[in-house]
């Protein structure tokens, strides 16, 4: 899994502590059913947490949900029927492509470049195939590390727009970046369902996120779908959440997020060889195209004893030929000792062929 580094602060861990001894005073009260999509109390916490992504939708427009899994699956099922097809990245986030596949749907991945989905490709599909939504993960795109800068974000924006397209906006990374660009919720409000998931950015064990749908009767029928899968966000860890927003709990463990992050990929960019991998400062991971006499699987095994994630490009193409490319995982509970040391492992087996790296063994 692609995990943001966990706080490891002392005095952040007891300010974490303080909120959840604080949040569980109302113990009893957490332990009933609670209405769907978030107390007024929440959506307000939500809309502060939003408002840092420039977002700032009324509240009928909010729902707190049991993660983004829930928000895209819930979004997904309201958008399109089974054989029904969804557009995304031609590498995508792996969980959405289980989630169509689970409701039977057509999943069909875009040309890229540098900067992301092609507008050309995007027009030529939506009028060959009258897809029912574009899902896209814009911004620290898991796993290519890839942000769509603002103006190809307007071209795809310009381009959905003509076709009707809505889009699912799963906005996962999108407050790592302090100064990212404008999320599509911004740049098109009436067409996109915003998912700000609380996992990347706080802890994955805060299942939670923030829903933005393009307008409160259009939300009705997420909500419904959401609720007949879920029934309901833990409200023990919505609360949290609330708690934590509301005292600056949260903005504290996401500038931890950051510093650590970018200590982790300053090792990586010292360890590795040049030009042997696309990152960014602030993403998780890193991409890394494997030079000949490697495929993707034997370097998968063969990193397996570092203890960090090393996921093959197959879990992330959305069709046709993967390429011989794996995602690895900067973030989690490891040091930056044994990232180093993973790192020198990984350095040596890019820079020799299989034989010589697996003698190393």
């Amino acid at each position: 899994m692609n995990l943001p580094p966990e706080p490891n602060d002392p005095a952040l861990i007891e300010r974490m502590q303080a909120g959840v001894q604080e949040v569980s005073r109302d113990i009893v009260a957490l332990l009933r059913y609670q209405g769907f999509g978030g107390s007024p109390a929440d959506k307000d916490a939500a809309s502060s947490w939003l408002g840092r992504r420039s977002l700032v939708p009324a509240q009928e427009r909010i729902f707190v949900t049991p993660g983004a899994h829930p928000a895209i699956l819930g979004a997904f099922s309201t958008l399109a029927a089974k054989g029904e097809t969804i557009l995304c990245e031609a590498i995508t986030y792996p969980g959405a492509r289980s989630i169509a596949a689970q409701l039977g749907l057509n999943l069909v991945g875009l040309p890229m470049d540098g900067d992301g989905i092609e507008p050309d490709a995007l027009a030529d599909a939506c009028a060959r195939l009258s897809p029912k939504a574009l899902y896209l993960n814009p911004t620290l795109q898991n796993p290519t590390t890839l942000t769509v800068p603002a103006a190809r974000r307007g071209e795809i924006a310009a381009t959905a727009r003509r076709y009707g397209l809505p889009i699912v906006e799963d906005d996962a990374y999108g407050f790592i970046p302090p100064h990212g660009p404008a999320p599509f919720a911004a740049i098109a409000p009436d067409l996109t369902w915003h998912i700000a998931g609380l996992a990347k950015c706080i802890g994955a064990g805060v299942r939670a996120a923030y829903v933005v749908a393009p307008d409160a009767r259009r939300g009705w029928p997420f909500a419904a779908a959401v609720r007949a899968a879920n029934v309901m966000a833990s409200p023990f860890m919505v609360a949290l959440a609330t708690r934590w927003i509301e005292d600056g709990t949260a903005d504290q463990i996401l500038r931890f997020i950051r510093a650590e992050t970018a200590a982790r990929q300053a090792l990586a960019s010292e360890i590795l060889p040049p030009g042997s991998f696309k990152a960014d400062p602030l993403s998780f991971n890193i991409w890394a195209g494997l030079p000949a006499g490697w495929t993707r699987s034997a370097f998968s095994g063969h990193m397996r004893s570092t203890g960090i994630g090393v996921v093959a490009s197959d879990a992330f193409t959305a069709g046709g030929e993967p390429p011989e490319a794996v995602r690895v995982c900067l973030g989690g509970p490891t040091t930056r000792a044994a990232l180093r040391h993973a790192l020198e492992y990984m350095a040596h087996a890019l820079t020799e062929s299989p034989a010589a790296a697996f003698a190393f063994l």
